[in-house]
């Protein structure tokens, strides 16, 4: 595995364009190529998969808690437990393009995630990231990195254009989305959905965190990697969690911050 210090730093600021803007603001989701080069993203990979291995060894020890245990394992914050990682997850470049999109001078960590979807591996369920969240702002963003080149039969992302603008459509004192329900929304709404028919290696989508969406099926019979990384403005407050898996999170990502508290616990610094 490479060390820390022959990783490249991705300290370099990229532009995004008036159009990306638009086009992300209008649709909610927005892909953006060549974030990473060919071989900046072959370092970060090898380092995400050695990390993410020795954190599933330590998952098997020990019970799996919350949404994020139960569905995906604890492949989460490995920022937190590698200075390649974290030079990854905090990387200028990529917050810049975070606050850029979202119109904002500044952004902080919610969590990182690497999503690893063997081949064969089943559709996850339409859902939207905000409901969990215990955050006073939709001034959210998560970037989905392609650490390998995939097409689209690999388990894509699959966006409802638009439905971003609606807000947070599930009941709040639910504790979990029903799949269903989102199925009809989209048909109701008549959302378009959208995904890439292929990125390269060091592509990455990107999305608000109250755009529905779901990753398709992995047909192939390789495995699909990415590592995404999820963004909240500076300035966003924690709110009272209204359900028990927000109760979840804010232990798990927020340090268990009081009501009313800026949402800057030492779980999520600032990147720019």
């Amino acid at each position: 595995m490479p060390s820390a210090r022959t990783l490249s730093q991705l300290d370099d600021l990229r532009v995004i364009s008036t159009a990306q803007r638009d086009e992300f603001r209008a649709t909610g989701h927005l892909l953006v190529r060549g974030l990473l080069s060919a071989a900046e993203v072959a370092g970060y990979r090898q380092q995400v998969l050695e990390v993410a291995k020795q954190q599933g060894r330590e998952r098997r020890k020990t019970p799996e808690k919350g949404i994020y245990g139960r569905v995906f394992g604890h492949m989460v914050n490995l920022w937190r437990t590698d200075e390649g990682v974290r030079q990854l997850v905090l990387s200028k470049r990529l917050g810049k393009v975070a606050a850029d999109l979202l119109g904002v001078a500044n952004v902080r960590i919610y969590h990182d995630h690497a999503l690893l979807k063997e081949a064969g591996g089943r559709a996850t369920y339409w859902h939207q990231d905000q409901y969990y969240w215990p955050l006073d702002t939709t001034d959210t963003i998560t970037v989905a990195m392609a650490l390998t080149d995939q097409h689209i039969d690999m388990g894509m992302f699959v966006f409802a254009t638009g439905s971003h603008k609606y807000g947070t459509i599930m009941d709040p004192k639910l504790s979990f989305e029903p799949d269903g329900t989102y199925r009809k929304y989209i048909r109701d709404r008549k959302f378009s959905l959208s995904r890439a028919a292929g990125m390269r290696a060091g592509d990455a989508t990107w999305h608000y965190g109250n755009t529905v969406h779901q990753t398709s099926a992995n047909l192939s019979d390789k495995r699909r990697e990415m590592m995404t990384i999820t963004y909240m403005a500076d300035g966003a407050r924690v709110a009272r969690p209204v359900h028990p898996a927000q109760e979840y999170e804010l232990n798990m990502w927020l340090n268990g911050l009081p009501p009313g508290r800026l949402a800057a616990s030492e779980l999520n610094p600032l990147v720019l």
